[in-house]
């Protein structure tokens, strides 16, 4: 519970992070801002009549990358998507900016959940250091 805490942590101070997807067998990275976690999971949160849904149900792999202070963060991850109302809610609670766009159960909210994740932690300063979650 340590590494993915630590994770969330470091996402969360960032603010925004950049998630890559693959479409037609190329890379696409875009930001993202949003990140929980609920359940001893790490979240992130998007709409399903975006393309980044779609690319994730087609390739549920990501990889997530972030820079804060001289760090950088890179996990890497398969997806899941979890449909439960309370997980789109717990998301959402974190972000009442994004309420007027999304709400849980409105049809096109979704929440993935990351698993079989390697994140590692990396600066010019010290060695890498790899999590697993």
């Amino acid at each position: 519970m340590e590494a993915i805490q630590e994770v969330y942590d470091f996402l969360k101070e960032c603010g925004t992070y950049y998630l890559a997807t693959v479409e037609d067998g190329r890379p696409r990275v875009r930001p993202f801002g949003t990140v929980d976690l609920f359940e001893g999971r790490l979240y992130i949160q998007t709409g399903k009549s975006k393309s980044v849904s779609r690319q994730m149900k087609a390739h549920p792999f990501v990889e997530i990358c972030a820079c804060s202070g001289g760090r950088w963060l890179r996990v890497a991850a398969g997806v899941a998507e979890d449909e439960r109302v309370e997980a789109q809610k717990h998301l959402l609670d974190g972000y009442p900016e994004l309420q007027a766009m999304y709400q849980p159960g409105d049809g096109n909210t979704e929440v993935f959940y990351l698993k079989d994740a390697t994140a590692v932690f990396s600066s010019f300063t010290e060695p890498p250091r790899t999590l697993h979650f």
